[in-house]
C-alpha cells in the first residue's frame, strides 16, 4: 500500500477533531477508585520454564471489578537489588503468552511484566487465560463494540483499569524500583500504554508503537480495515447510533490520555499503516503534553512498524532513564 494519509510535514501538525468529555477526569478519577475498592491481591507464583538466565512468576491481581487478571513478571536470575521496571500490553487479540517470548527487556537487567488482556488471547502468539465476565449488549464480532452503549459498560473501561493495576501489581514486588517504571506497547498495547500514561502520574516513561485506540473520530472514517472497521460494521446495522457511539469512543480516546501525559515519550508511526493510520498515531503523539517527546518514522512500512529496529530505538532511548 502507497501512502494514502497526509504528508509528513501534515502529520506533524496535524491536531485531532476529538471532543473531550467534560467530565473525563471525573469519569476516570471515579473508575480507578472504584477498582481500588478491591485488595489488589497481587500473588507471584513462581514458575520452572527451564530458562536458566531468568526467573519467571505467574501474576494473577485485581483488576476491574475485583477480577482475576494474570501476568508473567520476568526477572534477570541472581538479580538482588530493585531493578528498572518495564509494563508491557500486548496487541489485539493477543494474550501474555508464554514466557519465552518475552525476553528482550529481562536481558537488559530489567525487571519486565507483560499484562494478559482480558477476554482475548485467541488469536496469535501463545495464547491467554483471562476472562471477562462481563456480559454487554449486541456488538459486532472482536472487542471494539462490546458494551459500546455507554463508556461505563464499554469494554476498555474495563482493560484500562486492568492496566493501571498491572502497574500498581508489578511494582508491588520487592524486586521491582517503582520509581523507574516504564510502560510499552505495540497497536493496542500501544494505545493501553498511552491510557496509562495519562492515568498514572509518575511514570519514568511510556514508549506505545504504531499506537491504536487513538483519534476515533479520524480512524473510524479513515480505514476500513479492521479493528477500527468493527465500529462502522456496527453502525450499518444500528443505524442512527453514530452520536451515543462517538460518545462513549471520548472517553477512551488516546488523545485525550495523551493531553495528560507526565511523562517522557518515544512514539513510532508507520506512514503505510492502515491498521493504526499514522495521522492518529501523530494526533496522540502531537496532543502528548510532556515536552521530552520523540516520534520514530517508517516510511514504507505497514501496520509491522519498525519491528526489530524500534525495538533498538527503544533500548537506545532507555538507556539512562530507567
Amino acid at each position: 500500500m502507497a501512502l494514502f494519509d497526509l504528508s509528513l510535514d501534515k502529520l506533524r501538525a496535524y491536531r485531532s477533531a476529538s471532543t473531550e468529555p467534560e467530565d473525563f477526569d471525573a469519569f476516570w478519577s471515579g473508575t480507578l477508585e472504584e477498582a481500588r475498592r478491591f485488595d489488589l491481591d497481587a500473588r507471584f507464583e513462581p514458575v520452572d520454564t527451564g530458562l536458566t538466565t531468568v526467573e519467571v512468576f505467574d501474576v494473577t491481581f485485581a483488576g476491574f471489578g475485583g477480577h482475576p487478571v494474570k501476568g508473567w513478571l520476568t526477572l534477570p536470575a541472581g538479580a538482588a537489588e530493585p531493578l528498572p521496571l518495564v509494563v508491557e500490553f500486548v496487541g489485539y487479540g493477543g494474550g501474555r503468552g508464554l514466557p519465552h517470548e518475552y525476553l528482550l527487556w529481562a536481558s537488559t537487567g530489567r525487571a519486565h511484566f507483560v499484562m494478559d488482556t482480558r477476554g482475548q488471547g485467541s488469536a496469535w502468539g501463545g495464547g491467554g487465560g483471562t476472562e471477562d465476565p462481563v456480559g454487554s449488549g449486541p456488538a459486532f464480532p472482536g472487542y471494539m463494540t462490546r458494551g459500546i452503549d455507554a463508556p461505563e459498560t464499554y469494554y476498555y473501561r474495563r482493560v484500562f483499569t486492568d492496566a493501571v493495576r498491572a502497574v500498581e501489581a508489578a511494582r508491588s514486588h520487592p524486586s521491582t524500583d517503582a520509581s523507574r517504571t516504564v510502560a510499552t506497547g505495540g497497536s493496542q498495547g500501544g494505545g493501553i500504554t498511552i491510557a496509562v500514561g495519562g492515568l498514572v502520574p509518575d511514570l519514568a516513561g511510556v514508549a506505545p508503537d504504531v499506537p491504536f485506540l487513538c483519534d476515533f473520530p479520524r480512524a473510524t472514517t479513515l480505514t476500513d480495515r479492521n479493528p477500527y472497521r468493527e465500529i462502522g460494521s456496527f453502525l450499518k446495522t444500528h443505524r442512527g447510533r453514530a452520536a451515543d457511539v462517538r460518545r462513549t469512543l471520548s472517553y477512551f480516546d488516546g488523545v485525550h490520555f495523551a493531553a495528560r501525559g507526565t511523562a517522557p515519550a518515544l512514539f513510532s508511526a508507520a506512514l503505510e499503516d492502515q491498521t493504526c493510520p499514522p495521522s492518529t498515531v501523530f494526533a496522540a503523539f502531537n496532543a502528548w503534553a510532556h515536552e521530552d517527546k520523540t516520534i520514530e518514522v517508517y516510511d514504507f512500512n505497514d501496520h509491522e512498524g519498525g519491528g526489530p529496529y524500534q525495538e533498538a530505538a527503544q533500548l537506545r532511548w532507555m538507556r539512562g532513564r530507567v
